[in-house]
């Protein structure tokens, strides 16, 4: 089927993120009431850590905090000075993490230059690490043992079982593979049996490999990079991308292209981005669940 009788042939989906993302974090709010009707130091807390005053990463934190509070969670918010050195960020990690009101730790990245992000990341204890990045939590996803698994890609498998999206001996195409996104996500999807291919910035021909794709990916951390050559007619469309460009919020995927050519698609904004922080808080629940377990 060519592309232009695909447009004519396929009614796209547009998968409402934000709708999805709100009934999780509702899900999550009534599970708090639930569990700790009363006292109010009895629910669970995350500590977000605000290393230094960029305003993108302070936006970030605020809609995290706020969240929180929403879901009848704490907020044990921690911020530390732009010139705050390896040993003092080290020490403050290791006090929220010694404090038994705190549930999970969330440590926002990108930290000041000068600073070891990977070392100081692996200082959080995985029982709490509800970002799902350190070198455990990582380990832990791979031989599909119990932990916390990554926010954004977590978000991503949420929005396809919504939208009713088979998973199961789909063929899944991911497109970049980060530690924060790609690779997790390719785990996650081999973990509810779909076959998946991980495509990269050294992968030859692309638009060949992901036309096989009845799940695309996109994470490439590239503006616009897939288009309808990209895309096999009816397939579901995830950007994970997100860039601010002159013209407004963009992400991986050239979203006007693929109206009549992809099964499903996410928008951008909309779609992942409000993912990301409703399992937040689902990780910080389970995190206070199973310490309390």
């Amino acid at each position: 089927m060519t592309t232009a009788e695909a447009q004519t042939d396929t009614l796209t989906t547009v998968i409402d993120g934000k709708a999805v993302a709100r009934a999780v974090r509702d899900r999550v709010a009534a599970r708090v009431a639930e569990l700790y009707p009363s006292p109010r130091d009895a629910v669970p807390g995350l500590a977000t850590l605000l290393v230094g005053d960029d305003p993108a990463s302070a936006v970030y934190v605020a809609s995290k905090r706020r969240a929180v509070v929403e879901a009848g969670m704490r907020d044990l918010h921690r911020a530390l000075r732009a010139e705050a050195t390896q040993e003092e960020v080290a020490a403050v990690i290791d006090e929220v993490a010694a404090d038994p009101a705190v549930s999970g730790i969330l440590l926002q990245l990108p930290l000041p230059k000068g600073l070891d992000s990977a070392a100081l990341i692996d200082r959080i204890p995985p029982e709490k690490d509800v970002d799902g990045l350190t070198t455990i939590s990582a380990g832990l996803l791979v031989r599909g043992e119990r932990g916390l698994r990554p926010c954004t890609p977590s978000g991503v498998i949420e929005l396809l079982d919504a939208a009713g999206i088979p998973i199961d001996g789909a063929h899944a195409v991911v497109v970049g593979r980060s530690d924060l996104v790609g690779k997790p996500m390719a785990q996650l999807l081999l973990q509810r049996d779909a076959t998946v291919t991980i495509a990269h910035s050294r992968t030859r021909d692309l638009s060949t490999i992901t036309r096989t794709a009845d799940i695309l990916v996109a994470a490439a951390g590239v503006p616009g990079l897939v288009g309808a050559e990209h895309v096999k007619p009816g397939a579901a469309v995830i950007d994970v991308g997100i860039h601010r460009t002159e013209t407004g919020l963009v992400g991986d995927v050239g979203t006007g292209q693929l109206d009549g050519v992809a099964g499903w698609i996410t928008p951008v904004p909309g779609g992942v981005g409000p993912m990301t922080i409703a399992m937040l808080m689902e990780n910080t629940l389970k995190a206070a669940q199973w310490a309390a377990s």
